[in-house]
């Protein structure tokens, strides 16, 4: 029988007492889909194996070093698998993963990409953690053991390990990789849940404004608050609950590090939330809107991160508590079956982590078991709570590579038992669509792996990056991705046109997913030509939709893609076949969780249709779920200017205050719309018009919100084009007088102070999403990196102390 699980895998050649090269030769035959190692964590499998009783198993450990030698595996996947070795007691196991050490420590290299070369130097950072870790346990034994009298306990081990933090620590080329890993620890941005770049970008944020913390922290609760009762029903407001009541705290926890002084942080917090509780009526809204007591479960989360004392958690509690016995009650009859949502976000969070566990069984095993866990996460609105807590904590990107797994796992093999295959058919479905949304919802980032040398890419990354309608991305459907082999095309015509029902057994999906494209050209050709009736088109269209649901989204993928490259008096027929694939199977012969499946599916369709239909004027009914998918689609009004509809929404902003979700979405609308020179330099006229202070002061708060959503890049038309522009006309100095002068002054220095701080390198999901223009050119006037700094540091510290000039922060 095929071996298809690693741990299978090597407890088999221990069995049969393989060589170390049977052992290789064979494990190239269990897996011959060109699988990399370390994708498959051979090193952590092999030392996991190696190291399960008191001393390691010389064989186990003879396949290592043979992967080691013959480079099966990365040098970097070894130094992270021994890092997690954390049994210090167990002294022949240390001995023998330093001696594994030894074999490349002195030589460490890596000719991959830079991805690769950066987890190589993460890689050797880990490994020195814990050497020092090791070392620091060895000589706690040995202290321990002359207390006690009895012979030196860990004097050996301490000793082997001070040799090799010298002789590691020797090398001039492993003290690079480890100052190049420090660094990169400092400026990693994970668009995924990553709270580091949030709290340096806040600490800045605060350094600027010279806020006090308690303050601080109480705008960061209000513009929490806020968001949570503007925003739309469902998902929007499910992340908006995750960010308030998981993430924050997190983010909390690390500002505490950069506290400084005689007063505690946790005075601080608790005097923030003092001020908050005294905004009785943004509390009583929030609650309504919420169906709970809001402060009372953020109260809970920041005890739980030792935040607030218990006495000033009960303290706070109870005034609150007083306080919503004056507020407006909820219609218990209309709420009283509704489950607040920052509890069950709460409840969600530990869901994920053992989803997650869940994920990494063997398939192959339990595979009943595990469709029965993913169909749960698809009823009602579970899978938008499961991927909102995953967002807020950091574990969205695992989370999706879990799925890309099983996906994966789905696409090797068939099976002849009609049972098993309906299970895999299912699995299949179900990973495809969670992924699918996903990656409409958080980004397509997420679903990406780093890129390796030699791997072979999942099929589900293949078909998105080549497949998927996204914003900004327009698809070819003459790609080669969308012609696929022609005797599979012509097989797979002649399925989904026969009578009776598409048979499970033998169906490999993924390759229908990537035939599917063609064979709907085939179809629409034979339908144009008058070979179909429309009949038949139902027939193939229920067929495609009617078992696996993923089949539909492959097919409208190519449709949409189709469909732009169409005459108005062309596309009749290819808006009518995704009208056909939008809507549910009315049948009872269907697998299971169907309706569940069709939810998700109509939410991918609805995504993905959207610019074409808008561009064609054309209407699809998508099956209705009771909440708007996309709340803030189509902002724009229609026939009107987009200079006017710019100039009213910032002036409705200065008016308010604040610039609420709706407003930042049709900015961001129109910054893609007009490009980031005709944005930027709008703004900054209507900032020049305010003639009274305190409304200068405001603009200039509002626009830095406002310019977050490009900042790099509106720094670089700011300083590059629109300052010069200002500065070199003499009929414009009038109107850099104060207060509009000074206030444009102290916004290019945000501005520039922001971009030259964030992540160098680092591009945003908008960013990868917008047209570039000719923006690019600005880079190399004003370069951002460690190239030339020596220019915009100038700008940065000119007049630093002279507070008249610039009013800098």
């Amino acid at each position: 029988m095929k071996v298809v699980n690693l741990k299978q895998a090597i407890l088999q050649a221990w069995k049969e007492r393989w060589s170390d090269y049977q052992w290789a030769i064979n494990m190239k035959k269990f897996f011959p889909k060109g699988a990399t190692w370390d994708i498959l964590n051979l090193a952590d499998a092999l030392l996991e194996q190696a190291m399960i009783g008191p001393s390691p198993n010389p064989l186990i450990l003879s396949y290592l070093k043979y992967a080691i030698s013959s480079q099966m595996v990365s040098y970097s996947s070894v130094l992270t698998a021994i890092s997690k070795f954390d049994d210090f007691s167990r002294d022949l196991c240390i001995q023998a993963l330093l001696d594994v050490m030894d074999m490349f420590c002195d030589r460490l290299s890596c000719h991959g990409k830079a991805e690769e070369c950066i987890g190589l130097c993460r890689a050797l950072l880990s490994a020195l953690h814990w050497l020092l870790r090791c070392t620091a346990a060895s000589a706690e034994r040995l202290r321990e053991g002359l207390e006690a009298g009895a012979p030196a306990a860990g004097e050996k081990q301490l000793a082997m390990c001070l040799q090799r933090l010298e002789k590691t620590l020797s090398s001039t080329k492993n003290r690079a990789l480890l100052h190049i890993a420090k660094l990169e620890e400092a400026c990693t941005m994970n668009l995924t849940g990553e709270t580091q770049p949030l709290v340096e970008q806040l600490m800045m944020v605060k350094r600027m404004q010279h806020i006090p913390t308690p303050l601080f922290v109480l705008e960061i609760w209000k513009a929490c608050f806020v968001g949570i009762i503007e925003s739309p029903e469902g998902t929007e407001e499910l992340k908006w609950t995750a960010f308030t009541f998981l993430k924050i705290p997190q983010v909390l926890v690390k500002l505490k590090k950069y506290s400084h002084g005689d007063r505690d942080f946790t005075e601080d917090v608790n005097c923030a939330f003092e001020f908050l509780l005294k905004l009785t009526p943004l509390l009583d809204k929030a609650d309504q809107h919420c169906n709970c007591d809001c402060a009372n479960f953020l109260l809970q989360e920041c005890s739980k991160q030792g935040l607030l004392s218990e006495a000033s958690v009960n303290n706070l509690m109870a005034k609150r508590a007083l306080d919503r016995e004056h507020a407006p009650q909820l219609k218990s009859g209309e709420n009283a079956n509704i489950q607040p949502n920052p509890g069950l976000i709460l409840r969600a969070e530990p869901t994920v982590t053992n989803i997650l566990k869940t994920m990494d069984a063997d398939h192959s095993k339990s595979p009943e078991g595990l469709l029965g866990v993913l169909g749960h996460m698809l009823s009602g609105k579970s899978l938008d709570l499961l991927l909102a807590a995953a967002a807020a904590t950091g574990k969205l990107k695992s989370f999706a590579r879990k799925f890309i797994n099983l996906n994966e796992f789905t696409t090797h093999g068939s099976e002849d038992n009609p049972k098993a295959a309906s299970v895999r058919a299912l699995l299949f479905d179900i990973s495809f669509l969670m992924l699918c949304y996903v990656a409409q919802t958080y980004g397509s980032e997420v679903i990406l792996s780093e890129s390796r040398t030699g791997a072979e890419v999942p099929f589900f990354e293949t078909w998105m990056q080549t497949c998927m309608p996204e914003e900004g991305k327009i698809l070819n459907p003459d790609h080669p991705c969308f012609r696929p082999d022609s005797t599979k095309v012509e097989s797979l015509v002649a399925l989904l046109n026969n009578s009776s029902e598409m048979k499970l057994v033998q169906m490999k999906w993924h390759e229908a997913c990537l035939s599917i494209s063609a064979a709907i050209l085939e179809i629409l050709n034979a339908w144009e030509n008058g070979v179909l009736a429309f009949e038949s088109i139902q027939k193939i269209t229920d067929n495609i939709k009617g078992k696996v649901c993923s089949l539909a989204v492959c097919a409208v993928a190519w449709l949409v893609a189709h469909v732009r490259m169409l005459g108005l008096d062309e596309r009749e027929k290819s808006l009518q076949m995704i009208r056909q694939l939008a809507g549910p199977l009315c049948s009872e012969n269907t697998l299971q969780f169907y309706n569940e499946r069709v939810v998700i599916m109509s939410s991918i369709l609805e995504h993905m249709c959207a610019d074409v239909l808008q561009q064609t004027a054309t209407q699809i009914k998508f099956p209705s779920t009771g909440v708007d998918t996309m709340p803030y689609w189509n902002l724009l009004p229609p026939k009107r200017p987009i200079k006017e509809v710019l100039t009213d929404i910032f002036a409705k902003v200065l008016e308010k205050g604040w610039v609420d979700s709706r407003s930042i979405h049709i900015f961001d609308t129109l910054l893609h719309m007009g490009g980031v020179y005709w944005f930027c330099n709008n703004l900054i006229k209507e900032l020049l018009k305010e003639t009274r202070k305190e409304h200068t002061l405001r603009a200039v708060e509002l626009l830095y919100s406002i310019f977050c959503l490009d900042m790099q890049q509106v720094t670089l038309v700011l300083l590059g084009h629109i300052l010069p522009g200002l500065l070199t006309d003499s009929s414009k100095w009038h109107n850099l007088m104060d207060p509009p002068g000074t206030a444009l002054a102290k916004l290019a220095v945000w501005c520039a102070l922001s971009s030259y701080s964030s992540h160098k390198g680092q591009v945003s999901t908008r960013q990868k999403k917008r047209h570039r223009e000719d923006i690019e050119d600005y880079i190399s006037l004003f370069p951002l990196d460690d190239t030339q700094p020596s220019k915009l540091m100038r700008l940065l510290s000119s007049n630093e102390d002279d507070t008249n000039v610039l009013s800098s922060p």
